[in-house]
């Protein structure tokens, strides 16, 4: 039993966990699923109340918050109890591409090859990390909420302003990874 929590989980398993998240949280409580406003009511706990975008009762949504630590729980309990020794498998024509941006070191999900502090100094490292997460954050709040939150919670709600925003999410990630990302790699 033991041997299958260690292995990647097939999409036709992990696939329809997620799913029942959905019906499951609209059936115990009439919650939405998404992750990205989260951050929202940590700051809007955290900083004074005269900024008017955090002027709301956040502790109507503090199952929010409990939900991510959760998630965060769960992931560091996963990694310490069933993490995979072995090396992320991946393509060799893959491994030859990344290797020629430098990435060649594969025993975690995160390329420590580039997600470092030292890389975090020059001008690849600042796009990646800095430029990136910013990008993310505001296209997070301008699209009105996650990848997470559109496309499993409004997908499934068939909300039409969360199939726009899935469809665009898939696009900029498509361009990123083919066209920009390949770009910054060779700096």
């Amino acid at each position: 039993m033991l041997a299958f929590l260690k292995q990647p989980w097939p999409w036709y398993i992990a696939g329809p966990l997620i799913g029942l998240t959905v019906p499951a949280l609209l059936i115990l409580g009439n919650k939405s699923f998404g992750i990205s406003s989260s951050l929202r009511h940590i700051c809007a706990a955290c900083l004074p109340a005269n900024i008017p975008f955090f002027k709301y009762d956040w502790k109507k949504e503090a199952w929010n918050l409990f939900f991510v630590f959760g998630i965060f729980i769960g992931g560091a309990i996963a990694t310490g109890l069933f993490a995979n020794p072995d090396p992320i498998a991946v393509n060799p024509k893959l491994a030859t591409e990344l290797a020629r941006y430098g990435i060649t070191d594969y025993h975690s999900l995160i390329p420590q090859d580039i997600m470092n502090w030292q890389t975090l100094g020059t001008l690849k490292g600042f796009l990646l990390l800095v430029v990136g997460g910013f990008l993310v954050g505001f296209g997070t709040r301008y699209a009105g909420g996650c990848t997470s939150g559109h496309a499993i919670m409004g997908l499934s709600n068939l909300q039409w302003p969360s199939l726009i925003a899935t469809i665009c999410f898939m696009v900029g990630g498509f361009i990123m990874a083919n066209l920009i990302l390949p770009y910054i790699l060779s700096l």
